[in-house]
């Protein structure tokens, strides 16, 4: 990239980037003195900001450069990360969400507290807050800072070698992406993250298209052609034992690794606490499970594509998505590129810093101090926890080039340590009232050191996938705290309290839109299959997609006693 291009790119991404920012800044002006504005957007948010918001902190660089490894160098299997959350979506909104409202808690390790004690709160934020500063931001930080180097040749630029050159750029994502989160708050987030949503749908439809073109020799169509009938392996979801996500796993451990992300995981859930109303939080979880299915499109084929121009040629499968975008991108297009890149970086770091301020405030510092904290004493902690949290990250980050499996995996495997434990103490939780807080205890330890042993000692012997040992885990430490329950229960039975600060009425076209995405998931692993696009549609394709139409057809016209069904009487609410 010439001098000349590089300056036009620059400033186009400095001004759309200044333009979010600036929108943000209106969005929240004056709204972020106090711990609501701050951690939950004044519990404001409507249906359209919380499906923007959850969208982009999800599909962040780490999906767009890890995804697409994953299907240039293997295939579609790993699209289950993505497809299935939408079983979990589903959830979120018609399980989780009503009671996370219904006891207006701003995160979920109070609920924990309610539930149990304040040990288990502290416990389940340690987990948390590792859990973030050494695996997952500096996983986002480091994936957005790749796609960066290798779009731009950094090392070039700036005369240096290629570590240098990665420090530097994640410095500097990091600097700029904290200030959204320390100074702006969740509504911040919320709203920057939906404008540079609508950018990075913009580019995920673009980038295929090109590259098909490219692939076609100047047609879309013939590269479609190509596509759908070379190589068609790597169209493939139904992963084997030897793919990096085996088919199996999505009734197994997958179940339970969505289910924690998108109902306990407090980055993700944290904007639905802010919900304005039960139908708006509702409304938002399902319009981003609708966005889900779109990935295995928008993020994972252009990966195949670059399969097709590169075949096996590519130095690591990280670098297949950058080395497209290089390839495909018109220059007057690289600004707006970077500038959403860079968004979606922002959107998924932001979102962690504000979380484990909001975690470190409400849930350690403030009941350590066991006093009455003001507003403003809150807000000056979590913006130097904020502080401390990027910095950790900014050494992390860097060390997980040495990854060899690809970020992606690399970062799965070790979010093991503590999502399945979190997700089983959720679950006891609600669904038992005389479990004690020995139970969580004694499951957090028990899970640490279990999930360590094996995957790192006893792994490579049993061969057991670690997504298989998720839902054995699962099971183990559920059976352990109904156990221990069982031994040694509360003397007084749990009751939930209730707190409604918001009106607490279902969408009413809740179910109905669940049974279309549900039905669409179901249509992406037809699609993906044997029975499907590898080695040409099968007999049995079309009647299959047939009927999912039909069930829709039949659920969509029979929806005004769908919805009076939805709309509960207040006493079959949560209690």
């Amino acid at each position: 990239m010439n001098s000349d291009n590089l300056l036009a790119t620059v400033a186009s991404c400095v001004l759309f980037m200044a333009l979010v920012a600036w929108i943000s800044y209106r969005q929240t002006r004056g709204q972020t003195q106090t711990r609501d504005g701050y951690f939950l957007a004044g519990r404001g948010l409507g249906a359209t900001f919380i499906a923007g918001s959850l969208l982009l902190t999800n599909l962040s660089a780490e999906q767009l450069i890890g995804l697409n490894g994953s299907a240039y160098g293997f295939n579609l299997s790993s699209m289950a990360w993505e497809v299935t959350a939408a079983l979990a979506t589903v959830c979120m909104a018609f399980f989780f969400l009503p009671r996370y409202l219904s006891g207006a808690f701003f995160t979920l390790p109070q609920f924990l507290s309610d539930r149990f004690d304040d040990d288990v709160r502290r416990m389940t934020v340690v987990l948390f807050m590792v859990g973030y500063g050494l695996i997952t931001i500096p996983g986002v930080l480091y994936s957005g800072s790749i796609a960066v180097l290798q779009l731009f040749d950094v090392p070039q630029l700036l005369g240096v070698d290629q570590f240098p050159a990665l420090v530097f750029t994640i410095v500097l994502i990091g600097v700029i992406g904290s200030m959204y989160a320390v100074f702006g708050g969740l509504k911040a987030v919320a709203v920057s993250d939906t404008i540079n949503g609508i950018g990075l749908l913009i580019i995920g439809v673009t980038v295929p298209l090109l590259g098909l073109a490219k692939l076609g020799a100047g047609s879309v169509s013939e590269g479609l052609t190509i596509l759908a009938t070379t190589e068609t392996q790597k169209l493939n979801a139904i992963g084997s034992a030897e793919d990096p996500t085996p088919f199996a796993t999505l009734f197994t451990g997958m179940i339970f690794a969505n289910l924690f992300y998108w109902c306990t995981n407090q980055y993700v859930i944290q904007r639905t606490l802010g919900a304005r109303n039960l139908a708006e939080g509702q409304k938002g979880v399902l319009f981003s499970g609708f966005f889900k299915v779109l990935v295995p499109f928008l993020m994972m084929i252009p990966g195949v594509i670059a399969y097709h121009l590169y075949g096996e040629g590519l130095e690591t499968i990280d670098l297949a998505y950058p080395r497209l975008i290089r390839d495909v991108l018109p220059v007057y297009a690289a600004g707006f590129f970077l500038a959403v890149l860079l968004g979606a970086v922002f959107s998924s770091f932001n979102s962690l810093l504000n979380s484990a301020a909001t975690l470190f405030c409400l849930d350690v510092y403030g009941p350590l101090k066991k006093r009455s904290l003001a507003d403003d004493e809150l807000l000056r902690v979590a913006k130097r926890a904020g502080v401390g949290i990027a910095l950790v990250s900014f050494m992390i980050a860097p060390m997980l080039q040495f990854a060899p499996e690809g970020l992606w995996q690399i970062v799965r495997i070790f979010t093991g340590f503590y999502n399945i434990p979190v997700i089983a103490i959720v679950m006891v939780g609600l669904f038992s009232r005389r479990t004690p807080a020995l139970g969580p205890k004694i499951v957090i330890v028990f899970h640490i050191i279990a999930y360590g042993l094996f995957q790192f000692v006893f792994g490579e012997r049993t061969g057991l996938h670690f997504l298989h040992l998720y839902a054995i885990l699962f099971v183990i430490e559920v059976l352990i705290m109904l156990v221990v329950g069982r031994i040694r229960p509360r003397r007084q039975e749990w009751t939930f309290h209730r707190r409604e600060l918001v009106d607490l009425t279902p969408w009413r076209y809740a179910i109905p839109c669940a049974v279309t995405l549900l039905s669409c998931v179901v249509a992406l692993y037809l699609l993906f299959s044997p029975l499907g696009l590898v080695n040409g549609l099968g007999g049995a394709f079309w009647p299959l997609l047939g009927l999912l139409a039909l069930g829709n057809l039949i659920v969509w016209y029979w929806r005004p006693m769908v919805a009076a069904e939805a709309l509960l009487p207040r006493e079959n609410q949560p209690s």
